[in-house]
C-alpha cells in the first residue's frame, strides 16, 4: 500500500504578521487543517514539527524543508514561504 503524501506549507499570515503552518489536501470540501504558531520570528525545527503533529502529520523520511520566495504582489513585499512533503501520522491527531 503506497503512502498518500500532501505538502505542507509555512507562511507568514499578511493579517497578523505570525507564522502558520497549513497542509494542502486536495479534492476535500471545507478548510486545510492548519495551526497559527503565533510567533513573528521564523519557527524553529522544532516548533514546525510540533504543529504538524498537531495536525496529525508528519514529514515523509528525507524530506527537508524547501525555501522560496513569493513575489506575486508586484510591488509590494517579499514573502518567506517553505513547504515539506508531509504524510499522516500513524494514530492521527496529536
Amino acid at each position: 500500500m503506497s503512502v498518500r503524501t500532501h505538502t505542507a506549507v509555512l507562511s507568514v499570515s499578511p493579517a497578523t504578521g505570525t507564522w502558520r503552518v497549513f497542509v494542502t489536501v486536495p479534492k476535500t470540501v471545507g478548510p486545510w487543517p492548519e495551526h497559527v504558531i503565533g510567533t513573528r520570528q521564523i519557527p524553529v525545527p522544532a516548533a514546525r514539527t510540533a504543529a504538524l503533529a498537531l495536525l496529525g502529520y508528519e514529514g515523509v523520511e528525507g524530506a527537508e524543508w524547501q525555501w522560496c520566495e513569493d513575489t506575486t504582489d508586484h510591488g509590494g513585499p517579499v514573502r518567506l514561504l517553505a513547504g515539506l512533503a508531509v504524510r499522516e501520522r500513524a494514530g492521527g491527531v496529536a
